[in-house]
């Protein structure tokens, strides 16, 4: 196991400002890279993250509520409790990531890898999963329904459903 990367907020700071430069194609711009960097309880709320390297990292009761997570790459991070509510993760790859009691509702999750991700305990009300990658995906009963209606899955009596 890959031992976490240990930063301040200043050295956090500094590379969101280098991101962002990156992602206006500016100079001195630098695409984040906070794969394995210890990142519990930290407040990235609102912030643009798009295409950045967060894999392995640990982001357990992190504060993501809307943040901009567009293709990031967030394979096998511990997200553990994080809020990601109204989060935008179109394209992320959270594949393998745990997301166990995360605040998911309102999350943008289309067409996001989520296969082998454990969704135990996390909120899913109103979120898009549309085109999401759930193979594998690990659920309890308290994701089912949710899930099935981010789907935009109608189960009918019977059994039989039909998908919009």
């Amino acid at each position: 196991m890959t031992e976490l990367r240990k930063i301040s907020r200043d050295e956090l700071a500094e590379k969101l400002v280098h991101h962002q430069k990156w992602l206006r194609n500016e100079p001195g711009g630098v695409r984040a890279d906070l794969s394995h960097t210890d990142l519990r309880g930290v407040d990235l709320s609102l912030a643009n993250l798009r295409g950045a390297f967060l894999h392995g990292a640990d982001l357990s009761g992190a504060d993501l509520r809307e943040a901009f997570l567009r293709g990031a790459f967030l394979h096998w991070a511990d997200l553990y409790g994080a809020d990601l509510r109204g989060a935008n993760m179109h394209g992320a790859n959270l594949s393998g990531a745990n997301l166990r009691y995360a605040l998911l509702s309102g999350a943008n999750l289309r067409g996001a890898d989520l296969e082998g991700a454990n969704l135990h305990g996390a909120n899913l009300n109103d979120a898009d999963l549309r085109g999401a990658l759930l193979d594998g995906t690990r659920l309890d009963e308290t994701t089912v329904a949710p899930l099935l209606a981010a789907l935009r899955i109608v189960v009918e009596k019977g059994g039989e459903h039909e998908a919009d």
